[in-house]
């Protein structure tokens, strides 16, 4: 018989703890104690997201509208980092509650390797083409310097911001939600503290935003690294990295919907910047701002997902799908109920809302309308959301990455084609709300035919 040391014992203890806790305590219970620390997580984070808009709003409405286009770009970077984050993660808590634990260890340390190297070529082809990306952003004459001074340093970033996003949804896969958390914290508490130091007292203006960003997202993945060699936590090494088919097929699989759902956001988030520059730098701000609010709510509503993903694949893997679906309506119920009080809230004061970002008269007149419309359908995203969070833990990549298209592209992009030429401003305003309807009735029944399965 081979002999264990301590720490062997000890570890073993703790994945025979871990495998107990996430397939036998109460489902409302555990899903709760592990969405806790991500809807904390993912609402700081959409704060520190906010908080460039925030304060280079004290700036100018041109710096507002330049900080909303490099938004696409910051998109792209965090499609890549949670496409190897999910990717991976969901897989290697499928072998996890499966009992194999080499296949999961070599995962993480293959998923965290591809994104590193997704995200330098990614930084190196964008400082190349700096002015070309920010003119093919929409950047007009007043707003292209400072476009081009905060996507210089923004890409610089790019490799820790992958990294970043796939060491957090790694752990959060495994149950260690809480280790995600004060990864997640650390940077964001950092860039609120920078931002108006670089930005006023340095007088860095938008580039300081940018380098607070950044700053923040490499303490990030600092403490989300030193978290994963913690407990029951795989280690991520070096001699784990294999980059074969198999593992790239998994990642492909099980993140292509991430991808789709946040790089089709990109591209929305770019083309709905382009429609609202035809009315100018103000409406680029009023809908950047909305963007941003919109974002903070669906935060929360995301990182409740979150807690519900490593109990979906977990029991899933361990052939437990009773608490998969139960798991599901449980989200989906409380989801909506949380949504529906944001949406009266959006509803009643808008141009409070917006003008606590900007406060000028045509930035809240584009951003009041905006948040009216999505506001209305604001409630609809729980079961968007939460499907197809669900197809895409238990590994059905084609469904999971259909629902994922749907929100951004398969109905946006054509309607913020189509919309403005009929209704004009109007148009661009209600865009996402419509495609918000078109999605839910998608969603529903991809959802329904795989829990009736279950």
């Amino acid at each position: 018989m081979a002999y264990k040391s301590e720490s062997d014992i000890e570890k073993t203890t703790a994945i025979e703890k871990r495998y107990t806790f996430l397939t036998e305590t109460p489902v409302p219970l555990l899903i709760t104690k592990l969405s806790v620390p991500t809807v904390i997580s993912m609402l700081v984070t959409a704060i520190y997201n906010a908080a460039d808009t925030f304060f280079v709003g004290r700036i100018s409405t041109e710096a507002t509208a330049a900080v909303g286009l490099s938004f696409s770009v910051m998109a792209i970077i965090q499609a890549l980092g949670f496409f190897c984050g999910q990717g991976s993660g969901n897989y290697l808590s499928r072998m996890l509650g499966a009992g194999r634990q080499r296949e999961a260890e070599e995962m993480a340390s293959t998923g965290l390797f591809v994104s590193i190297a997704i995200g330098i070529a990614l930084a190196l082809g964008s400082l190349l083409f700096i002015r070309p990306l920010a003119l093919f952003l929409g950047a007009s004459p007043g707003t292209l310097n400072d476009t081009e001074n905060y996507l210089r340093f923004i890409v610089l970033g790019a490799p820790f911001m992958t990294g970043q996003f796939v060491v957090n949804n790694q752990l959060r896969y495994q149950g260690s939600a809480f280790y995600a958390m004060v990864g997640l914290l650390s940077g964001a508490l950092l860039n609120i503290v920078l931002d108006p130091i670089l930005i006023f007292a340095l007088h860095l203006g938008v580039a300081g935003a940018a380098i607070a960003t950044v700053m923040g997202q490499f303490i990030s993945f600092l403490v989300l690294l030193i978290g994963s060699s913690r407990g029951a936590n795989i280690r991520l090494k070096p001699s784990n990295i294999r980059v074969n088919g198999h593992y790239l097929f998994e990642i492909v699989n099980g993140g292509i919907p991430a991808l789709f759902r946040q790089g089709l956001a990109a591209l929305a988030t770019l083309l709905l910047n382009r429609a609202a520059g035809a009315y100018g730098d103000a409406a680029i701000a009023g809908m950047s701002v909305t963007t941003r609010v919109m974002l903070f709510v669906a935060s929360a509503l995301i990182g409740f997902g979150q807690g519900y993903q490593p109990v979906c694949a977990f029991n899933y893997g361990a052939g437990k799908k009773e608490r998969v679906k139960e798991g599901f309506f449980f989200c989906v119920k409380y989801g909506t109920i949380f949504l529906t009080f944001m949406a009266a809230l959006c509803f009643i004061f808008p141009s409070q809302i917006i003008g606590w970002f900007r406060n000028d008269p045509d930035v809240i007149a584009v951003g009041k309308v905006a948040l009216r419309w999505q506001s209305v359908v604001l409630p609809l995203q729980a079961a968007i959301v939460i499907s197809n969070m669900m197809l895409q833990s238990i590994g059905k990549g084609v469904k999971a990455s259909i629902t994922a298209s749907a929100r951004s592209g398969f109905f946006f992009i054509p309607l913020i084609i189509v919309l403005p030429k009929f209704f004009g401003l109007l148009g661009v305003e209600m865009t996402q709300a419509v495609a918000d309807l078109f999605s839910f009735f998608l969603a529903l029944p991809f959802a329904y035919s795989e829990l009736k399965k279950m």
